[in-house]
């Protein structure tokens, strides 16, 4: 699972600057282009946390797989939701608050396995 994370947090790093360079140039409203801001920096962020789930999950276990996932599935539902609004106007519904729970859930996850490791 290692590799996968780290692939996936290499992934959702080159989206998050490719999405921020994109949002520069063909955003034009200052409020939708703060929506997709926010979706580029949360997706950094978990770019990250995912990059550091990789390098992790072998002493963390399933714990640590566990947080991947929940970073993965819920950068994918977040901040989907947040450049779909910002890039169309049309909002999700709840699938932003999920995807933003399923984060909480990665981090909480992530400490756990920390406390669990040997």
């Amino acid at each position: 699972m290692q590799r996968i994370w780290i692939g996936l947090g290499s992934l959702a790093g080159f989206g998050a600057v490719a999405m921020a360079a994109f949002a520069a140039h063909g955003v034009s409203d200052a409020a939708l282009a703060h929506i997709v801001s926010s979706g580029v920096q949360m997706q950094g962020w978990h770019a990250l946390a995912l990059l550091g789930v990789g390098l992790w999950a072998p002493r963390g276990g399933r714990l640590a797989d566990a947080a991947g996932a929940a970073f993965a599935v819920g950068m994918l539902l977040f901040c989907g939701a947040l450049y779909t609004h910002g890039l169309t106007g049309v909002s999700l519904g709840s699938v932003a608050p999920t995807g933003g729970t399923l984060l909480m859930i990665g981090w909480l996850l992530l400490a756990a396995s920390a406390l669990r490791a040997r």
